[in-house]
This record gives structure tokens, sequence and C-alpha cells, in this order.
């Protein structure tokens, strides 16, 4: 019989994950993929707000990162003749000298204030006019993506909303944009995966996250990996049936309501 010691390693904590848990992230992992094959962002910012809804902050974003590094991951490979590769190297850049600082400080933020950041980003990234919006193809712009990317991670776990923002040229195929940011994105959470295995699991920074235990079953892990690839390979027929308009519309729609609720949410959290 399999010692408890070795069990829990397995299989985690099962006050955390009980059955109704697994087909919660299992659906939401699904679903949540094929939105962001369709969308390129949306998914990942559904996901977040539903991993929080039961688990602590560390466990949430690791568990975020993995499944969105795959669809991300998935989607880069399915759209991979599109990509933008040049920002790549700017992109690593950037990100590796936010995640350098926010290391120094050992920084994990509150449940309430996560939700904050998650409703106020789609605002904030459509206060700036679209005209005056950075452009991934300028020089410099690949670098503050990276930055951007990074302390967005940490703080809200996502960062969609203002990534979209170096994509709003008319003349970027929609293809090149969801290929170039799955890329930039999946590079990301792998990093945010990092973070949050590594430096806010130190005990200076466990006085800022959440009591709970924060460990999540490696078989999960896996479980919302494969769903992901299965959600991001649905959507690719769904892209094709939109054209370039559509998409920037409906995209611009889904992602300013459900960052009113979370809004609404994290406001709510920070007030009690």
């Amino acid at each position: 019989m399999m010692s408890r010691p070795i069990a829990e390693q397995i299989f985690g904590n099962s006050h955390m994950f009980d059955w109704s848990t697994v087909i919660l992230v299992a659906l939401a992992a699904l679903g949540t993929s094929f939105l962001s094959g369709v969308f390129g962002m949306i998914g990942g910012l559904v996901l977040m707000g539903v991993l929080l809804l039961f688990l602590p902050v560390p466990a949430a974003m690791t568990l975020h990162a993995v499944t969105q590094m795959t669809a991300n991951g998935w989607r880069a490979a399915v759209w991979r003749q599109h990509i933008l590769w040049r920002v790549l190297p700017g992109y690593l850049l950037g990100s590796a000298l936010v995640f350098a600082l926010l290391a120094l400080v050992q920084f994990s933020p509150p449940k309430p204030w996560v939700y904050f950041c998650l409703g106020i980003m789609p605002f904030a990234a459509r206060i700036l006019p679209r005209q005056h919006a950075p452009e991934i193809r300028r020089r410099g712009a690949p670098v503050a993506v990276g930055a951007l990317v990074m302390g967005l991670h940490v703080l809200a776990g996502v960062s969609g909303a203002i990534l979209d923002m170096f994509f709003l040229a008319k003349d970027l195929d929609r293809r090149l944009v969801v290929s170039t940011k799955a890329m930039t994105q999946s590079v990301g959470h792998a990093i945010k995966f990092a973070y949050f295995s590594l430096v806010a699991a130190l005990p200076a920074a466990s006085v800022v996250v959440d009591s709970q235990p924060a460990d999540v079953p490696a078989w999960l892990f896996a479980l919302s990996a494969g769903l992901a690839i299965c959600g991001t390979t649905l959507a690719k027929p769904v892209l094709h049936r939109f054209s370039n308009e559509a998409f920037q519309t409906w995209s611009r729609r889904l992602v300013l309501a459900i960052g009113a609720v979370y809004l609404v949410q994290g406001v709510a959290g920070l007030l009690r």
C-alpha cells in the first residue's frame, strides 16, 4: 500500500482537489483554451478568475501557467509560419530584467489585488487612443512588451489586454497577431511558472500570500495541459471563419465585459 507522504506527493492535498474541483478545472482548461485559440487572449483572463475561486494564489498561478503555456505553445506551433520571430530577443531581455527585480523583493500578491488587476487591465488598455498605441514592430517595443508581460503575470497572472495594445495596427494579419502573441505568452507563462514555483515559494514571500497550501498534484498539471491542446486545436477552424474586423470587434467587447466583472470583485475584496 502506498505510504501517505508518497501519495501526497503524487496526488496532492485531497481537501483541495476533490472530484468536483478536478471537473471544474478540466472544463475551464478546455473551454478557455478554445477561447484563446479564437481570440488570442480572452481564455487566459477567464481561466485565472475561475482558478482563484477555489485555489490560493500560488497554486492558481502555477496551474494557470502550465495550462496557458501549453495552449499558447500549441497555438504557436499550429500557426508557426505566421510568427514575427524578430521580436523574441527583445521580449526575453525585458522579461529577464523584471524577473530579476521582482525576485529581489520576492513579491506575491493577495487574491483581491489579483482580481483588481485582472479587472483594470482591459480598461487601461483602451484609455490610450488607438492612433497613439505602441506597435510591436517599432524599435524597443519588444523589450517593453517583455517587461510589461512579466510584471503583469506576477500581479494578475495574465497580460493579454495590455499585450493587445501592441497589435492594433490595421495592416497586421489576424494570424500573425494570434501566432506572435501565442509565442510571447507561452514564454511568459513559462517564466511565471518558474517565479511562483521558486521565488514566491520562499519564506519571505509567504507573508503576503494566502495561508492555504499551494501544492498542485502533477497529474492535474498534465490533465490541464492535455485539454489545453484539445481546446486550441478545436479553435483553429473557427478562427479561419472570422474576418479581421470581426476578430478585433468581438475581442474588444468580450475582454471589457470580463474585466468589468473582475473589477467589481476585486474592489469588493479590497474594501473588505
